[in-house]
């Protein structure tokens, strides 16, 4: 059971078993409505959106939310199989099943804009539009690495986080200290108020959670190099001016593979974007997703 304290008025939870697994969600809006996706990054959960959910839904988009699989009041599978990324754009498009949606937008931040550009990519026909926010185009991440030094320097912790348990070991101490620590040093101050850090310390503490939300980075030995596909999808690109953990490069190599693409480029702001300035952000999504007509 999620947190009801997180809960504001409109918003609904649900279950739903889709691929294997049963995926908590936070809803909003009439489920007629064009349906709108948000899918969160590490280490968050669905409420990392919270800021978002009702302006979507009062402008007439059926929101879903969900926890992902690993992650907060969702499943946790065993097995780095059951992360893999082909897997993880089928939940997506199973939970678009589940609400009798044939088509539908996707937003995603960090993780989430990673499954996001795989689902477009796998699944063309179903995106309507996509909006992607500080998370790479998966089959672009190698290439930069190598060709751009810097990015291997900032990508470092995902090779930390390949390592058995010791991860898990450093992470999980003195009340998730590493991971508060992590989000608050770099974010923009007050970002990560030590109020809202109780509700994610509490989401990390389901059992078997954080080995979940770590194998997203473990299951990434499983896949195997490919040519990049171009997206047909109309895509927008937001990204943080001073994202300490992706550069820029990542969103121009992403943004060249993108048929219909716009990257907007929020000054000032960080890999959290979305908490730093959740007004701006909400606009540039809605401003993207009302162009489609509904």
């Amino acid at each position: 059971m999620s947190d009801p304290m997180l809960l504001q008025p409109g918003w609904r939870e649900a279950w739903h078993s889709v691929n294997g697994v049963t995926l908590h969600t936070v809803e909003a809006g009439e489920p007629g409505g064009p349906l709108v996706l948000l899918l969160h990054g590490f280490p968050e959960f669905w409420w990392a959106w919270r800021r978002q959910i009702t302006p979507l839904a009062d402008a007439g988009y059926h929101v879903v939310a969900p926890d992902l699989r690993g992650y907060n009041s969702s499943d946790v599978p065993h097995g780095l199989g059951a992360y893999h990324l082909d897997v993880l754009a089928g939940d997506v498009t199973a939970l678009a099943d589940a609400h009798g949606a044939d088509r539908f937008h996707v937003v995603g931040h960090d993780w989430g804009a990673v499954i996001s550009w795989w689902v477009a990519t796998r699944h063309p026909r179903r995106v309507r539009r996509l909006v992607v926010m500080d998370g790479p185009h998966p089959d672009t991440v190698l290439r930069q690495v190598i060709t751009h030094p810097t990015q291997a320097v900032r990508s470092s912790y995902a090779a930390f986080f390949q390592l058995p348990r010791g991860p898990e070991a450093v992470l999980g101490t003195a009340r998730f200290a590493g991971l508060r620590v992590a989000l608050r040093t770099t974010s923009r101050r007050g970002a990560f108020p030590p109020a809202d850090l109780v509700h994610y310390v509490k989401a990390w503490s389901h059992p078997g959670s954080l080995t979940g939300m770590l194998n997203y980075y473990r299951a990434l030995r499983l896949r195997k190099p490919g040519t990049a596909s171009r997206i047909t999808s109309p895509t927008l690109v937001l990204w943080g001016e001073n994202d300490q953990f992706l550069g820029l490069h990542l969103a121009r190599r992403g943004l060249a593979l993108c048929d219909q693409g716009r990257l907007v480029v929020l000054g000032g702001a960080t890999h959290w974007l979305h908490h730093e300035q959740p007004d701006r952000v909400t606009a540039e999504i809605l401003g993207f997703l009302d162009e489609d007509g509904g």
